[in-house]
């Protein structure tokens, strides 16, 4: 029964991590019909991005650190609950600061979702199986990414844009549903088994601050997101613009490479529980991977050099799947090292620092496109996942558990689950 429910638990956060993505993607296609009707240009583009990512930044860590403290079963029925109202208004938007102002609440209400992921996959799994149960929840993102292309042109095509933002906004209130009527509190949760119980107190911002591995978490985020926000949300329109790729193919490629990201988080997650599995330790299974991701990302800047479309399409499948296995195990690491009394809120932290650097550069972003062209974009995009790998092995030499308030973040044994 424990081992079934938390598999289903899994599942509900793949879900919920697909919707989160699903909902954000939904405009980086719809702008192309948007812009044509509101006369909206890239400059403006670029300001409804850096207002979902103001609200997104300040609520990664407000969210986390709410989740650390009210549990992920209530935090993330808000998180998701608040999100899919704020999608389903965009499909009534009529002018530009309507649809400043629905993105901004998108963003307070997707800046809990993996924060709250990440808590409830760190309290049910241990850690042979956690970066695989990660994967699988953070898989979710990549599958709410391919399936958004076609879904939205299809529905634009059969009821207009705005159908685009009502559906899955519905879908995301009957998730809510749900996700509250999966009995958590009878169940109890596997942690790693050590030979001390977890406390259940939690951890201060402060002292999480004094810890060095907290800021490398926070500076690799920093200089990793606004890369994986270009794919986002400027692909669609390098396609259509520089490729000229009609807005129908469009919906046949940009897919492809949100697969081939949602078969890396789960394969990423995968090899790092197997090569664990085989006596490797922690450290080294999670950064045997991530330096392979590392490697793969170096083929970026040829995207803006090949000739065909298909052969550009295939260049960022590879980035994208790069990234699967990147941020898989990132997402884990913070866990393996933070546990459950603040892995929510390191994720947190990490992510509006995140957020924070994309919303300061996707204005520029628009700038150097509409002024330049995408190959300074394309070339950033290769050197820094390297960059980052080097400033992990540098400056965390090993990945373990770190000792957090006054006791111990050593796991020795099942705890029950409380009312979050």
């Amino acid at each position: 029964m424990q081992k079934n429910i938390r598999w289903l638990i899994v599942f509900l956060l793949f879900i919920a991590t697909g919707l989160s993505f699903l909902d954000r993607q939904v405009l980086s296609i719809a702008i192309i019909k948007i812009q044509e009707e509101f006369h909206i240009t890239d400059v403006q583009y670029g300001m409804i991005n850096t207002s979902f990512l103001m609200s997104y930044a300040i609520m990664f860590t407000l969210g986390g650190w709410l989740i650390d403290r009210v549990g992920g079963k209530v935090g993330l029925a808000i998180s998701v609950g608040v999100w899919s109202v704020a999608n389903s208004l965009h499909a009534v938007m009529n002018t530009f600061p309507q649809l400043l102002a629905f993105r901004f609440l998108l963003g307070i209400g997707e800046g809990g979702c993996f924060p709250g992921a990440a808590w409830t996959v760190y309290r049910w799994f241990d850690k042979e199986e956690r970066a695989l149960a990660n994967g699988i929840a953070i898989g979710g993102s990549a599958i709410g990414a391919v399936v958004a292309p076609p879904l939205t042109i299809w529905l634009s095509s059969t009821y207009g844009w705005r159908g685009g933002f009502l559906i899955p906004g519905l879908i995301g209130i009957v998730w809510v549903i749900v996700w509250l009527l999966t009995p958590w509190k009878s169940v109890n949760l596997v942690v790693d088994k050590k030979t001390k119980s977890e406390p259940t107190e939690t951890v201060s911002f402060l002292e999480l601050l004094k810890k060095r591995p907290t800021w490398v978490f926070i500076l690799i985020r920093f200089l990793l997101d606004p890369v994986f926000y270009f794919m986002m949300f400027w692909i669609p329109k390098y396609l259509s613009s520089v490729r000229n790729v009609s807005f129908e193919e469009i919906g046949k490629l940009f897919w492809i490479p949100f697969l081939a990201l949602g078969i890396a988080n789960i394969l990423g997650g995968w090899l790092s529980g197997k090569l664990i599995a085989h006596n490797y330790s922690v450290n080294k299974a999670r950064k045997t991977v991530m330096g392979i991701a590392a490697l793969l990302t170096l083929s970026a800047p040829a995207i803006e050099w090949v000739s065909s479309v298909e052969i550009a399409v295939a260049l960022m499948a590879v980035f994208m799947f790069a990234h699967g296995f990147w941020i898989t195990n990132y997402i884990t690491s913070i866990s393996d090292m933070f546990g459950q009394k603040a892995t929510s809120t390191v994720v947190g932290l990490s992510g509006t620092a995140g957020a924070v650097s994309g919303l300061l550069l996707n204005p520029l972003m628009g700038a150097i496109i509409q002024k330049y062209s995408y190959q300074p974009l394309w070339i950033a995009s290769g050197l820094l996942y390297p960059l980052a790998f080097c400033l992990l092995i540098l400056l965390i030499p090993t990945i373990k558990s770190l000792n957090l308030g006054s006791n111990q973040d050593n796991i020795t044994q099942t705890i029950p689950l409380q009312a979050s």
